[in-house]
This record gives structure tokens, sequence and C-alpha cells, in this order.
């Protein structure tokens, strides 16, 4: 069996263990249009994986994640694992973690909450449950278990 290697990256980041097939959503939250043009990004499909199976894999050259993106992952992906890599080193390993709340990740699906009235109020969930994951909006209450467009 021929095994492919993916080219290192000198600093960046890694976000492995993501569900099969989630690999270009997640490319979406990070957004890579940012990226210098010189950075090197590297994506696995349909890898095989002792802890999950199938999985996919995304690699960033030159970026560091913020917060929200960490958690728009971990509503989209939360098996995934986040590593940080300085001088080609894996300086920082971590599980995504879902918060208890959630701001500003994704829009509240009820069309009168105040989130989508042209008010400067940003959208904020609540976690109603880990497994699987719903979430409630603070504000009109609407349960929320679809997360295909976090940070659309």
């Amino acid at each position: 069996m021929r095994e492919l290697k993916l080219t290192p990256i000198k600093n960046g980041t890694v976000i492995d263990h993501i569900g099969n097939g989630l690999a270009l959503e997640v490319l979406r939250i990070i957004g890579v249009r940012e990226l210098d043009k010189d950075s090197t990004v590297s994506v696995a499909l349909h890898v095989r994986s002792q802890k999950i199976g199938w999985k996919d894999i995304v690699k960033v050259e030159n970026m560091e994640l913020s917060p929200r993106k960490v958690n728009a992952i971990a509503l989209l992906a939360p098996t995934a694992t986040i590593s940080i890599i300085r001088d080609f080193k894996v300086r920082e390993k971590r599980p995504v973690d879902l918060p208890d709340r959630i701001a500003g990740v994704l829009p509240c699906p009820n069309v009168n909450c105040i989130t989508n009235q042209r008010e400067p109020v940003e959208s904020e969930f609540e976690v109603a449950r880990r497994r699987p994951v719903v979430l409630r909006c603070v504000y009109c209450e609407r349960l929320v278990d679809d997360f295909r467009n976090p940070l659309a």
C-alpha cells in the first residue's frame, strides 16, 4: 500500500480528525482567501483513521485560528483536533471544545428573532445538549441542530 505524505509546514495550524467529507466546509470557515499567497494549504479527504474510521485533514501555513473559528469548527466537526505548528514542531495539540455559550458563529433560523431584525445584536446560543449538539438561542429560545453554515 502506498502512502501519501503531506508537505510539512513551518508555522501554522493542522486540523485533524475532521469528519469525513467536511474539510471543504472547514476551509470555508477558516477563510483561506485571507491567507498570504505564499502560504501552503493541504487538504486530505477520506483518510483512514483508527479513531473515527474515515477522516479529513486540513493543514494551513501561517495561520492560527481565532476562538470564534475554533467554535465554528467544533459545531461542524466535534471530533476534530487542532495542532499549532511552530518551527516545524507541534507546540500545542488539543481537541476542539464546545463552550457553554457561542456568539456570532451562526445565525438564528428564526426570522423574527431580534438578531435578524437589523438591530446591533449579535446572535448568541447556549448549548442545550452536547451529543448530538443542540443549541438554544438566548433571545428567542429557538433550538438549532443544523450547523452546515457556521460563520456564513
